[in-house]
């Protein structure tokens, strides 16, 4: 039988479409990126003057970085993020793993009717003023674990997780518990490794949850020393607080260097967790559709 190797009018034209479709979805995506990189490297006087599209930066500067790594601020922000990324992610990845290992196995009484249970979170939630209580009773207000310890599981992430322990090999834990391995070892020599894919997808999707967090830090936090980046990002945006960054320059200056401090503040809080996901990207389709191949 012999395979026409030639696309009829109608495959090419699809091709094209696609392909165009494809093309314009990338454009639409990139290009405010690259404005905001172009803007922050940009002359402030020229970018305030310009209006339109932006495809280079206006007068290379870095006047804009030096200013915002001047402000105490943004460093500290910096320090109480990497704190809560560190730890949280730790914290989420902890217990989620033992959460699965459990919920997978069978056998476990009611293990059932938890999963029921845990599913349940997902739709129903006891709202923002009883979480607010519950994090102000354990004595968690103006303490960076407020925003790790109530937020220790996803549900999501777990269900994920779960499925892929489901799809380790029963007969590697049996072979295991024949040697004397308890379930701790179980989990860290046979589940952890056989789902590195699964985990890591978990550690991205934990990151970025971390990293750009701010809403209930807001909450949870009133002491500004304790404020992570993206907060303090939302500050500099919303309430246009670049005063302390542009303090040695003319007033009539200061709002023109402060456009490009807005756009300098927000490369500085976004180029760090775009870094990070080249190196789990192998991972990545392969961890998501562990949740389709059995339930």
């Amino acid at each position: 039988m012999k395979i026409k190797k030639d696309h009829g009018w109608a495959d090419v034209a699809f091709d094209v479409i696609v392909h165009g479709l494809l093309l314009v979805l990338v454009v639409v995506t990139l290009y405010p990126l690259l404005y905001v990189a172009f803007a922050s490297f940009s002359d402030a006087g020229r970018l305030v003057a310009h209006q339109g599209f932006l495809f280079y930066p206006l007068g290379f500067s870095l006047e804009a970085y030096v200013s915002v790594f001047k402000n105490p601020g943004i460093l500290t922000g910096y320090r109480n993020t990497l704190f809560i990324l560190v730890f949280g992610v730790a914290v989420n990845l902890i217990f989620t793993a033992i959460g699965a290992y459990v919920l997978s196995r069978r056998g476990v009484m009611w293990n059932r009717m938890f999963m029921m249970v845990i599913v349940l979170t997902m739709f129903f939630g006891g709202g923002l003023i009883p979480l607010y209580l519950v994090v102000k009773g354990v004595g968690l207000i103006d303490s960076l674990w407020a925003t790790i310890i109530p937020f220790t599981v996803n549900t999501f992430n777990l269900i994920i997780m779960r499925t892929a322990f489901q799809s380790v090999p029963e007969s590697l834990e049996e072979s295991a518990k024949m040697d004397g391995a308890g379930h701790l070892t179980i989990l860290l020599r046979i589940f952890v490794p056989l789902s590195m894919p699964v985990i890591a997808v978990m550690i991205l999707y934990y990151a970025v949850e971390k990293w750009n967090g701010w809403f209930y830090a807001s909450i949870f936090l009133k002491d500004h020393d304790l404020f992570p980046l993206q907060l303090v990002l939302r500050e500099i945006l919303i309430s246009n607080s670049t005063d302390a960054m542009t303090a040695n320059a003319a007033n009539a200056e200061r709002f023109q260097i402060g456009e490009t401090i807005k756009y300098a503040t927000i490369m500085v809080a976004t180029v760090p967790i775009l870094c990070v996901y080249p190196f789990v990207q192998k991972y990545f389709v392969k961890g998501v559709m562990v949740g389709a191949l059995k339930g």
